[in-house]
């Protein structure tokens, strides 16, 4: 509940990002640069949690960030989850050979460094929204995989499977409308989990600059901007840190709480 509740607060602010924003994200004006949080001294509430280093409102940016952090995290999961449920599913399924390439499929993606892999093919492809989507959907698939193969190996020979093929069910009815139910929960939670590792490796990304390119509010690319200033104006940092902090513990704990709903016998 927390964690839903902390995440429903920010899918919220990043909703209504043009109605909260005070200042335009994209635009500053070099007067007002580094101007500090109203906490300290000298700040002031017509730019509250102060500006960057080309005067842009750190609050606008903020919240129009949390829009491109939540829209990689839900693509990343949505590409990757359609590809790891499929070759989970169909490697469950059948077995056999088809069992043995899937396998070596996940064991070929498991064996690559996701962050190098990544830096490299956004580097190839040029960072952008959506490169970083869709680099990050074909990296990310394995997970989805692995636990829907074993899921699936349990449930197909499950009585219900069992009486789907002797009536004479075809194989597609009986794998996405029996068995993929059935293994949805599990589903579900490594797409959370998913979720808040594409969100960081973003974050990554576009920290060493080869992710979401300027003038974009992504977060990780805040934290790129305001490093040079670290011990002079450290709120640059720990702004969006903190707040990259909280949407991915947010996504992590309603994970932990759709387990133990799903899955009660799992609770320690």
């Amino acid at each position: 509940m927390i964690g839903g509740g902390l995440l429903l607060l920010i899918c919220l602010a990043a909703l209504a990002a043009p109605l909260l924003a005070t200042h335009n994200p994209y635009l500053g004006e070099l007067s007002d640069r580094l101007i500090t949080p109203f906490w300290n001294s000298g700040g002031s509430m017509t730019h509250p949690l102060g500006t960057d280093s080309l005067g842009r409102d750190y609050l606008s940016r903020l919240l129009y960030g949390a829009r491109i952090s939540l829209i990689i995290g839900l693509g990343t999961a949505a590409i990757s989850g359609i590809i790891g449920l499929t070759l989970g599913l169909v490697a469950g399924y059948f077995g056999g050979r088809v069992d043995m390439i899937i396998t070596y499929l996940i064991s070929v993606r498991l064996s690559l460094p996701t962050i190098v892999v990544s830096l490299a093919v956004v580097q190839l492809l040029g960072g952008s929204l959506n490169v970083v989507i869709m680099v990050l959907g074909f990296i990310l698939w394995d997970r989805f995989a692995i636990v829907t193969r074993s899921a699936t190996q349990q449930i197909r020979s499950q009585d219900f499977v069992k009486s789907a093929q002797a009536v004479g069910c075809s194989t597609m009815r009986i794998i996405f409308k029996e068995i993929a139910p059935n293994v949805m929960n599990q589903f579900i939670v490594i797409a959370t989990l998913e979720a808040a590792h594409a969100i960081l490796l973003e974050a990554a990304l576009s920290f060493l600059g080869v992710g979401v390119q300027p003038p974009t509010p992504s977060w990780g690319l805040m934290i790129n901007q305001g490093k040079t200033l670290l011990f002079f104006k450290p709120w640059l940092v720990t702004i969006p840190g903190v707040a990259l902090f909280v949407l991915v513990l947010s996504i992590n704990l309603l994970g932990d709480g759709v387990r133990d709903v799903t899955a009660p016998e799992q609770r320690n």
